[in-house]
């Protein structure tokens, strides 16, 4: 069937899909409109998704050619680049093309929709630093990110070449990404290779998960030291998916120690002194973008990371 839209505003009006007959109404609210389930069910539970006319439960199930109106949120304004010291975020090299950071816990690579608290990129502007204006308004220089929970080196472009440079290092994996996880258990066998695609979870917008269809990703690893209930690996990643450390290790019931979200145990968490999973990026490795050099950043355990494992060799 041939949809056509008739829109006024934020306002927009359509007959369901054939494709879409026997769907929650949550679910084809998310569909049609691009939107999470978890926003797709808000605005349904607001009434603002009416189907032949009438409110309908998010379990409404929608049958096809039925005519379904929906009042779309107003778009949120685009994120921007507020200066903010970060106490605890190190400069660990700075020159015309690069800045090389030791990103600590609760801080994110930029600012994004829903985040407020402070960023890599916010910092670097409250000391000075100037940055690529390559990349979106609110990315502009970041050419890798890491999670707000995980530590460790972080490189950001600082010229316009270093940043088309970099961006395409990372895109043919010609950087070395180094990782050191502390896992539940005991990974069997003690090194290897997980080659399992990643993509959003089926069911929790904040999650990812391996799911059949989804980006290739492959994540190689080695035992360092193993613990009665846990083991230090060294991980390098081959892919850099959004979580796929905790990811892969998750999916092979492997979790990182502290990681609630991916199935950590938490009594082991607490008793370590864990609020956020065990993960740190240990060293990154590149060609310098002008000099063409190999450069090699290696960041320390931060205070909570060195605790755990402290506790863990006791």
């Amino acid at each position: 069937m041939t949809s056509v839209f008739a829109t006024g505003g934020d306002h927009r009006s359509l007959p369901v899909p054939d494709g879409l007959e026997g769907l929650r109404l949550d679910q084809a609210v998310s569909r049609l409109f691009g939107l999470s389930r978890t926003a797709a069910a808000a605005l349904v539970d607001a009434g603002d998704a009416l189907v032949d006319g009438a409110v309908r439960p998010n379990s409404h199930k929608v049958k096809a050619g039925s005519w379904l109106e929906v009042t779309l949120p107003a778009p949120a304004a685009p994120p921007t680049v507020v200066p903010q010291a970060v106490p605890g975020l190190t400069v660990v090299h700075a020159d015309d093309d690069i800045v090389v950071v030791d990103k600590p816990v609760g801080v994110a690579a930029h600012p994004s929709p829903g985040w407020t608290g402070p960023t890599v990129i916010g910092a670097l502007a409250a000391i000075g630093h100037r940055i690529s204006t390559s990349g979106a308004a609110e990315r502009q220089g970041v050419v890798h990110r890491l999670d707000v929970g995980t530590t460790g080196v972080m490189v950001v472009a600082k010229s316009e070449p270093a940043y088309t440079a970099l961006k395409r290092a990372f895109k043919y994996r010609e950087v070395e990404k180094r990782y050191h996880a502390v896992v539940q258990g005991h990974p069997d066998p003690l090194r290897g290779t997980i080659d399992a695609p990643i993509d959003r979870h089926p069911h929790h917008d904040y999650r990812w998960a391996v799911v059949s269809g989804g980006k290739p990703s492959v994540t190689h690893y080695d035992t360092l030291e193993a613990f009665p209930a846990a083991s230090l690996l060294d991980v390098k990643l081959e892919t850099g998916r959004t979580h796929q450390i905790r990811v892969h290790f998750s999916t092979l019931r492997h979790p990182c120690v502290g990681d609630l979200t991916y199935g950590a145990d938490p009594t082991l968490a607490a008793r370590l002194g864990l609020t956020r999973q065990w993960l740190h990026a240990r060293s990154l490795s590149f060609l310098h973008p002008r000099t063409a050099e190999e450069v090699t950043f290696v960041s320390d355990y931060p205070d909570d990371l060195a605790r755990a494992l402290e506790t863990l060799r006791d």
